[in-house]
């Protein structure tokens, strides 16, 4: 019997779980097992939804893994022995397996900013938006602070001014937002920012987080009754523990075929790992994650049947933004990830999202369904794209 244990049940996590299901249905084995320590699966793309007092499908992973054949365990992972192939969950059970899928994702960096654990919230599950959901319905008036420039702090600066007017939304960040897209979708997207009332406040460092303030480095306090924190992330532990080799990041490094480079029975996918294309290290979306998913699939499968695994190759093809409910900038990408001319905004821009960025459980069904489908649907001249 061969044993597959993935850790995380994130997007690449899931993705390789319902790849290897379709691919094994006729053969007896094999026996998939995937740990998360939630039952419900968090749509990380839609958490700014549920900050912002929005109601989402209740997605429970056991359902969604219904006729897979894949048994899911709910539990902490707290150790991994890479020499004994074991996983140690949090009730003292222990996971035995020939290769472990490593995808326990990334979560905000609380700990870079004095205060931030203490007085900020995240976005990083379902229960920490939806406190800051109850949090926002509480206030009334007052203002709203929130820290990171990037696309997840627009998209939460965006959607909480859009459901909550009486609110004033700040967003703090080093770096203009949209930096990364072309001018004309970057001037869109601050047209629409400013439309919904959110103060941007860019080029200034956040230094401290205190109970109703935030302290810049420049020595000015922005005054704040909530504060959302989105700058930065960070991973666990655990593979640097187990004695995968990790960057300076703590992401464990992969090999051409995603396997860890120190521990080639161990694939590590999605935002845990430092995987190195030809454009320098991918960064962590769910755009390349699901990806990988795939990838660490049908590479096991090749090796358990005495073959070799290919390459991972991915370029980027679009940076999607929401901006409330009713709007969208869509900028399209090279492989690389720098933009190109063409972007969309507005309506258009809003079904895009809402069809490719944020509709991934549709592709989990059709992976378990169509397992071959896996590689040709994300792979366009050479290239995955999402």
């Amino acid at each position: 019997m061969h044993k597959i244990v993935i850790l995380g049940a994130g997007y690449a996590g899931l993705t390789a779980a319902v790849s290897l299901a379709g691919r094994t249905r006729r053969r007896e084995d094999i026996q998939i097992t995937i740990v998360n320590a939630e039952e419900r699966f968090t749509e990380r793309l839609r958490l700014h939804q549920t900050a912002s007092g929005q109601r989402l499908a209740d997605l429970r992973i056991p359902e969604l893994l219904a006729d897979t054949r894949v048994e899911f365990v709910r539990g902490w992972v707290t150790g991994i022995d890479v020499s004994a192939r074991r996983v140690r969950i949090d009730d003292e059970r222990d996971l035995e397996y020939d290769r472990l899928v490593y995808a326990l994702g990334a979560t905000a960096d609380t700990d870079a900013v004095p205060g931030v654990d203490e007085h900020a919230h995240t976005l990083d599950s379902a229960h920490n938006a939806e406190m800051l959901a109850r949090r926002l319905a509480s206030l009334g008036s007052g203002t709203v602070a929130v820290c990171g420039s990037g696309l997840t702090g627009v998209e939460a600066a965006a959607e909480i001014a859009e459901q909550h007017p009486g609110l004033d939304v700040v967003l703090l960040g080093k770096r203009e937002p949209g930096s990364t897209m072309g001018p004309k979708a970057r001037a869109y997207l601050h047209i629409a920012l400013a439309r919904l009332g959110v103060r941007v406040v860019s080029g200034v460092e956040v230094v401290k987080v205190r109970p109703g303030s935030v302290d810049l480095v420049d020595g000015a306090s922005i005054a704040a009754d909530i504060v959302l924190w989105t700058s930065g992330v960070r991973v666990p532990p655990l593979a640097a523990a187990a004695g995968l080799r990790v960057d300076d990041t703590g992401r464990a490094v992969t090999d051409p075929a995603l396997r860890s480079v120190s521990h080639p029975q161990v694939y590590v996918i999605g935002d845990a790992a430092a995987i190195q294309q030809g454009y320098g290290v991918m960064h962590g979306t769910c755009q390349s994650g699901m990806p990988t998913g795939v990838h660490a699939a049908t590479s096991i499968m090749r090796e358990l049947d005495g073959k070799q695994p290919r390459p991972f190759r991915f370029g980027y093809v679009h940076t999607p933004v929401s901006l409330g409910r009713r709007d969208a900038v869509i900028q399209f990408t090279r492989p690389d990830d720098s933009p190109k001319r063409f972007f969309l905004s507005g309506r258009p821009a809003v079904w895009y999202k809402e069809t490719v960025s944020y509709a991934p459980w549709p592709s989990f069904q059709r992976l378990s369904a169509f397992p071959a489908m896996g590689s040709f649907a994300w792979r366009r001249g050479g290239r995955f794209t999402r």
